[in-house]
């Protein structure tokens, strides 16, 4: 995967970048309480998102000359995306080689697992935050929870394996299902994930005290499950445990309190174009309108890498100096 040029994507501090996620759209068909208001965000003009042939330029770049090796899609929910499957088929084609994985709410999976897996994608993770129907409504404002069910189910027998949940415990709405997730994933052959709340939700409510963090997650586990860590962690943002007994493990995704930014090799592309070079970015570099400008490649890979080289060390959540981004998740990307 490699072009003319070196193929290396790296910042200041010698971190090398080769995974991509591009976020496919900025809408969603759930208002999740911890991620935007019930009414009243705005959606990215549709002549603003980068059109499949934009994304399939942006993907060649980052391949052939920017030693891309793993594309995650994302959105808001990139199921959304018209004409999704024949999308990551082109996606695909660029090299077959590409590690392409999604990130789903899980709704629309049941009718498009199948396809998404012929077009070649690899694997989904699927955001599912309760097991309880009301429950479930409450938190994403949305009765939909039988169809994220069989979104699990349809993915797993397409051979997008492992399928991984993800979930957001929050203090006092759902963290008491911290070991009724876990058991569910070991049931059904899922792995499962959890991520500490993040402050980038769109009505800027983020609360400390209602973060259940990777200590508070690992000790109610452990009430439950013998857990044994796996050592080999590389760049992944979850640390990951096996549970003993099982065949299964369980992930923490520990943003907040056990930053992993000194290994981070993500670099993010917004639906309409902008390179962040973290997921905290105050900033972010216009890759669109060097394509509609008319810039060649070289211009666009130049533009690239400056964003990166610009990295910081980390974010700095835990400092005073920190400033939420401007964009929500949804609007980022995950």
């Amino acid at each position: 995967m490699t072009g003319a040029s070196s193929p290396a994507l790296v910042d200041r501090f010698g971190r090398v970048h080769t995974d991509l996620r591009l976020s496919l759209t900025d809408r969603c068909n759930l208002r999740c309480t911890y991620c935007m208001p019930a009414e009243g965000l705005t959606w990215l003009p549709r002549s603003e998102i980068l059109t499949d042939d934009e994304v399939l330029r942006l993907v060649r770049i980052a391949v052939r000359r920017l030693g891309i090796s793993k594309i995650r899609l994302t959105g808001g929910e990139p199921l959304l995306r018209r004409g999704l499957p024949e999308l990551v088929t082109r996606i695909h084609q660029v090299d077959p080689r590409i590690g392409l994985s999604l990130t789903t709410n899980g709704i629309a999976l049941a009718r498009m697992a199948s396809a998404l897996h012929t077009a070649g994608l690899r694997r989904v993770n699927v955001s599912l935050d309760t097991l309880r129907r009301e429950r479930y409504t409450a938190i994403t404002r949305r009765d939909r929870l039988t169809d994220v069910v069989a979104g699990l189910r349809a993915a797993q027998a397409a051979g997008l394996n492992p399928v991984k949940i993800n979930a957001v415990p929050v203090r006092g709405v759902n963290d008491d299902e911290i070991v009724d997730l876990t058991e569910f994933a070991i049931e059904n052959g899922y792995r499962m994930r959890f991520i500490e709340s993040m402050p980038l939700d769109a009505q800027q409510e983020w609360d400390r005290d209602s973060m259940i963090s990777a200590e508070e997650i690992l000790d109610r586990l452990g009430e439950r499950f013998t857990l044994a860590p796996i050592e080999r962690r590389g760049n992944a943002p979850a640390e990951e445990w096996r549970i003993v007994g099982t065949p299964s493990t369980v992930g923490v995704i520990a943003s907040v309190t056990r930053a992993f930014c000194g290994s981070c090799d993500r670099v993010r592309l917004t639906a309409d174009g902008q390179v962040r070079n973290c997921l905290f970015a105050t900033e972010e570099s216009d890759l669109r309108a060097l394509l509609r400008g008319g810039a060649h490649d070289d211009a666009v890979e130049h533009a690239w890498r400056i964003s990166v080289a610009r990295k910081g060390p980390g974010h700095t959540i835990n400092s005073a100096t920190f400033r939420r981004p401007q964009r929500p998740m949804s609007a980022i990307g995950g």
